[in-house]
């Protein structure tokens, strides 16, 4: 991993090895600091001095920043470089009477609309981010001045005194002072999945320096507590972290890519490969027909920008901040903005019943022993089992405490009970242990977990008080009762003993036989009230939900009937070895409930769902979560989930419930198609242009339109799509769940750029041979010179009126397969910005200022009405279209 090491790195390591050498007392007075803590002060000197504790990131969102990429884009290079020869040929080479600077004063007001306008917006959804994201902090606990508080990870320091549990990521590099039975997941590091037990004491003089992420006093950021308790001082923060030299590596190159940002990469090659096409074509015709190779190289560029639709980084941020602070509304934070397309694009959801469909609130029903007597003996093993063990105490644990608290005195087990030791829980043994002490000096081990782990780890039983072999008879007892518990919705865990079992400080995974099984512990989490009709709601929005759990069938089976779930198939983990691919790709759609899986299985099933070309959601607050999560297309957490969760999530819940998700499907969906919309529309409608383009140089003796006045054009339509995040899907839109599928936008202009282009054809016409020669009082064949210069203008200006008035009334045609204005209409605000915009660029040719400057010429008010009657017509004509395109294509958008 840091095999060419810089002086920086060097450095870094050689802190690393004299932390982990050097006793406690000594890294404390190194790092000047004491087993208080630092003082409020002097932790506050050294946050301004070391910065806050964050690992490299891509940029600072700065507002400098934001104004240099709002600024610095083609659209404002090609707008500059059009000014800078205007001001050249309109003013510095030129007489004096004829010096004009108007065209250079419109091309830089462009500029400054289009500009601020992408960096207000920028600025904006950075806020947005940045106080939705304040909703769900992590927090670590640190002890100053000898207190210990939760604070935020960004404000730990080097000398800052840390405490570590199980389910927290470490916040940063840090020395052991003391540990508890600590194991620790370095896997973001090493790769390395089994859990690696802390110790504080100081690195012999004698141990291997080279692999200095395997010393055992060291704690790294990133790395997740999976058991037991510690105390650390932190020596490096932020990017002098291992973590952080490595993500500044990285640069965040670990961030998930979402179908739509391959899709939109896709769109930038479409109209790369168009502008390269067209681009040249045009210069070509309009050079050698016209003549003027200048203007026509202006009038290529123009062309060119117009084929971009320049405003869909601004249209997809305001998308991206409106659906997530409409989210927040409803109790859905999203972590990471490009994770809301494949929000509304997930067709299959795959969760833990635990908390989802059920009430969350895991209570113990039943304390048995092997007769299936509820006894105190029981309990108590029970009890020291949960309340000694220091791992992360799930809904199970806390059962057990609470009703051992209601029916036992505890304080007087705790008294004639130590604790010696304790084996932490992992998902591959499916159980955990501890070891306590009587005082007469007698050590047990208390064994709690799955059933066939511990019935296979056991090889006696206590039943009727007496000892006897745990036969294949006995076996077959424990798991019928195990069975007939279950199918009452009861999820069971076995209770195991061995006295003495080995000498202390020297307990493993390997005391784990030849155990005594005793008794049964019987929990239940009741399904919730609305779960099922939630779930009916997800299948008609298009979403299968799929139960990923480590629980067993029986109980799976319980809670997944109860909320109307298809329980005819189950699968466990189990049933996947030693199957094919082909086999594995069908299973996982063949069946919706799952059981009896390791995180790494849970993760195997979500890519297999992918394989065969689903949309995955994976929702998950726990630290067996994490692989799943990381392989999912959207990372769905709880704000109460632990920390590994958090961090993995893309979108994370203020309430864990299924109907939270409902919401933010929709909304996800409403987000992906607004941003639709506009990259169908404006595509659609700038391949048309081109076309007619294409056709005018084709056969006009002059410039359709100018440079300058193309320009115009492009920045009021795209100005005005700035309201197309503003508006409103129909509810069949949102039925279903929506996937990006560039390869048919080509198929999209096709059929509906053309359509624009029979009425610019058609325009094209009444300009030429009626309109124009009635304004100039001949022909442009018979016009003078200064008659075919009016001509010109006055052509320029009817074409750019009746252009902007179709592609400001596209947009209320496409958005919906239905009759606009009559059928269905858009949102106000999209109402607004559309006929507002098309209204404005009408007056131009009128406005003697605007039209001097643009080379407009004197348009009569009649051609107004003329456009009227074309929009009329070009409307029906699209609406014509659009059921000629949908009888081979499901949606419009």
């Amino acid at each position: 991993m840091m095999r060419n090491k810089t002086p920086q790195t060097q450095a870094n390591m050689q802190l690393i090895q004299k932390m982990a050498r050097a006793d406690a007392r000594a890294v404390l007075k190194q790092l000047k600091t004491s087993s208080d803590g630092l003082s409020p002060a002097e932790a506050e000197t050294r946050l301004k001095h070391y910065g806050p504790n964050r690992v490299a990131e891509k940029k600072s969102n700065t507002k400098l920043r934001f104004l240099a990429e709002a600024f610095l884009t083609p659209f404002t290079f090609v707008l500059l470089l059009l000014a800078t020869i205007s001001l050249f040929t309109n003013y510095l080479l030129v007489p004096a009477d004829q010096k004009d600077l108007s065209t250079v004063i419109i091309m830089l007001t462009m500029v400054l609309i289009s500009g601020l306008t992408s960096f207000v917006q920028n600025v904006r959804t950075s806020s947005a981010v940045e106080d939705l994201l304040k909703m769900v902090s992590v927090t670590t606990n640190i002890k100053r001045g000898g207190t210990s508080k939760e604070r935020p990870t960004t404000a730990v320091v080097p000398g800052d005194i840390i405490s570590v549990a199980a389910g927290d990521i470490v916040p940063a590099d840090m020395r052991l002072l003391s540990a508890k039975d600590l194991f620790c997941s370095a896997s973001s590091l090493n790769g390395e999945s089994r859990p690696a037990e802390k110790i504080a004491s100081p690195l012999a003089s004698d141990a291997d320096t080279a692999s200095y992420l395997d010393y055992q006093n060291i704690l790294y950021e990133g790395t997740t507590i999976v058991s037991g308790t510690g105390i650390g001082v932190v020596f490096a923060t932020g990017s002098q972290t291992v973590f952080g030299r490595l993500a500044q590596k990285i640069a965040e190159t670990d961030l998930k890519s979402t179908s739509f940002d391959t899709g939109i990469k896709n769109i930038s090659k479409l109209l790369l490969t168009m502008t390269a096409i067209i681009a040249p074509l045009v210069f070509v015709i309009n050079a050698v027909t016209k003549g003027n190779w200048l203007n026509a190289l202006l009038f290529a560029i123009a062309t060119a920008v117009g084929l971009t639709p320049e405003m869909l980084p601004v249209i997809v941020t305001s998308n991206l901040v409106k659906g997530s602070v409409e989210m927040s509304k409803h109790g859905t934070i999203v972590k990471k903005m490009n994770s809301i397309q494949n929000f509304g694009a997930a067709d299959v959801l795959c969760t833990d019943k635990t908390g989802t469909l059920t009430e969350d609130r895991v209570g113990l029903e039943r304390h048995y022993n092997l007769d299936l007597e509820e006894t105190n003996q029981i309990l108590q093993l029970s009890y020291l089992n949960s309340f000694y063990q220091t791992g992360l105490k799930n809904l199970m644990d806390r059962a057990i405490i609470k009703v051992a608290q209601r029916n036992l005195d505890t304080k007087q087990i705790q008294r004639e009970y130590t604790k010696v030791d304790e084996i932490p829980f992992d998902f591959k043994r499916r159980k955990m242990s501890v070891v306590v002490a009587k005082q007469s000096g007698e050590r047990i081990l208390i064994t709690k977990g799955a059933a066939e782990e511990m019935l296979a780890s056991s090889n006696r039983v206590e039943t009727g008080g007496q000892i006897k072999a745990l036969t294949p008879e006995r076996k077959d007892k424990i798991l019928d009762q195990i069975q007939q518990l279950n199918e009452h919705g009861l999820r069971v865990v076995l209770l195991a003993y061995q006295k003495n079992p080995a000498e202390a400080g020297e307990f493993s995974t390997a005391d784990e036989k030849n155990l005594i099984l005793t008794g049964f512990l019987a929990f239940l989490d009741p399904p919730k009230i609305s779960a099922g009709k939630t779930l009916a709601q997800l299948k008609a929005d298009g979403i299968t939900v799929k139960i990923l759990t480590g629980d067993n069938a029986a109980v799976t089976k319980n809670v997944a009937g109860k909320v109307g779930l298809n329980t005819a198939k189950i699968y466990t983990g189990q049933d996947f070895a030693g199957k094919t691919k082909a086999e594995k790709l069908k299973m996982v759609e063949d069946s919706d409930l799952f059981v009896k899986l390791s995180p790494e299985l849970k993760a195997e099933i979500i890519s297999l769902l992918q394989e065969n070309k689903h949309t995955v959601a994976y929702m998950g607050d726990g630290i067996n979560d994490a692989p799943a999560m990381k392989t999912a297309d959207v990372a769905i957490s709880v704000d109460t989930a632990v920390d590994i969760a958090k961090q993995s999530a893309d979108i994370i819940l203020l309430k864990k419930d299924l109907s939270v998700l409902e919401n933010g499907v929709r909304i996800g969906r409403q987000v992906f198609g607004n941003t639709m919309k506009y990259i169908k529309i404006t595509l659609s409608s700038n391949f048309g242009n081109i076309l007619s383009i294409l056709v005018a140089s084709s056969f006009l003796p002059f410039l359709p339109m100018q440079p300058t006045q193309l320009l115009v054009l492009d920045l009021l339509y795209g100005t005005s799509c700035l309201a197309i995040p503003f508006d409103v899907m129909d509810k069949q839109y949102l039925a279903i769940p929506r996937k990006w599928e560039t390869k048919k936008l080509p198929k999209f202009m096709f059929y509906f750029g053309p359509t624009s282009s029979i009425f610019d054809i058609l325009t094209f016409a009444i300009l030429y041979f009626f309109v124009c020669p009635q304004v100039v009082g001949a022909s442009y064949a018979a016009a003078s010179a200064s008659q075919k210069a009016l001509f010109t203008t006055v052509f320029c200006a009817g074409w750019f009126v009746e252009s902007l008035w179709t592609q400001e009334m596209v947009i209320q045609a496409l958005r919906d397969p239905r009759l606009p204005f009559i059928h269905q209409h858009a949102a106000k605000p999209v109402m607004l910005a559309t006929i507002g915009a098309a209204i404005i660029g009408t007056c131009f040719p009128f406005v003697k200022g605007i039209a001097s400057a643009l080379q407009f010429g004197p348009l009569p008010l009649y051609f107004v009405l003329i456009v009227m009657g074309l929009l009329v017509l070009y409307i029906l004509l699209t609406t014509v279209v659009k059921k000629w395109y949908l009888q081979s294509e499901e949606f419009l958008i």
